[in-house]
């Protein structure tokens, strides 16, 4: 492991103002080092309550040469178990997903970045791929590829779902909208594709899904409500309707079994809560939608 960045040092010592800052790898069980391969890359994971997997998650990315953890103010011991595995971590509450990743690209000491969430990794050949971008002297300054989605014991290969694709790989003077949901990096230069896969676990089960559901649709609401737009019984009816006839019929979703459907009618009951938090909110604006 390179040498350690003396901002992050000081950005994430819980000790007091005399003390020295902590080497995250001596905090590992039984004070051993941790074996990372030579790859200059920081993972940067914005996290809440992610007590269960972040451990794992951190493990994961043991080839790269950082790991940033940037919480949003979790209530469990996230931050905690982030720090034992030997991430560096930053606390920023009461912000976006987007604000936590470009507070973590900050905190970068590699030219360059992967984004990833606590619930996905890294599969054998986008990480090989990851190594020969950072040992190339030319090329994109970002790459995308696309996401196996695993949903209650089956990859979805259809749907919204099945098309999934992402840019997560980049250097670190690209920059996130931070806008509450569906946040994007604005890429200056060219994008590149690599065809290996992120594996992504976003849901534990139903109960799971139902509650991140209820807090994107706040956010989406919010979104809608800051670009001035207004609640209309047109888009209560008609966009949850849409979502599932995208879903389900012309993307395919049926493919996927009853995992497939019941993929289908919560993103349509998604849609439905977005825009009825947005006329539960006074909508605001003078946009209709």
């Amino acid at each position: 492991m390179s040498e350690a960045n003396p901002a992050i040092g000081f950005g994430f010592s819980s000790l007091p103002d005399d003390a020295e800052p902590s080497n995250p790898e001596a905090q590992l069980p039984g004070n051993t080092q941790v074996a990372r391969a030579p790859i200059a890359v920081t993972a940067v994971i914005p996290t809440l309550n992610e007590s269960a997997q972040i451990e794992t998650a951190i493990d994961a990315l043991s080839w790269l040469d950082q790991v940033v953890v940037v919480d949003g103010g979790s209530t469990d011991d996230t931050v905690a178990k982030a720090q034992a595995a030997g991430a560096c971590v930053l606390r920023l509450c009461d912000t976006t997903i987007g604000s936590q990743r470009n507070a973590g690209i900050e905190l970068a000491r590699n030219q360059w970045v992967l984004a990833i969430d606590a619930d996905e990794r890294v599969d054998p050949t986008l990480r090989e791929e990851i190594a020969r971008v950072v040992d190339s002297p030319v090329g994109p300054s970002a790459y995308g590829f696309r996401f196996k989605n695993e949903y209650l014991g089956r990859e979805l290969k259809h749907g919204p779902w099945g098309r999934d694709w992402h840019i997560r790989l980049f250097t670190r003077d690209q920059r996130y909208s931070t806008t509450k949901v569906h946040e994007g990096l604005r890429v200056e230069g060219a994008v590149g594709s690599l065809s290996g896969a992120m594996i992504h676990r976003p849901y534990r089960d139903i109960a799971h899904h139902a509650a991140k559901i209820m807090k994107y649709s706040r956010w989406g609401a919010e979104d809608l409500r800051a670009k001035g737009r207004r609640p209309s019984i047109w888009a209560l009816v008609t966009r949850p309707a849409w979502r599932f006839i995208r879903d389900y019929i012309i993307y395919s979703g049926w493919r996927d079994g009853i995992q497939g459907f019941i993929a289908a009618v919560l993103s349509s009951f998604a849609a439905f809560l977005k825009y009825a938090f947005l006329f539960d909110s006074g909508g605001g604006g003078s946009k209709s939608v």
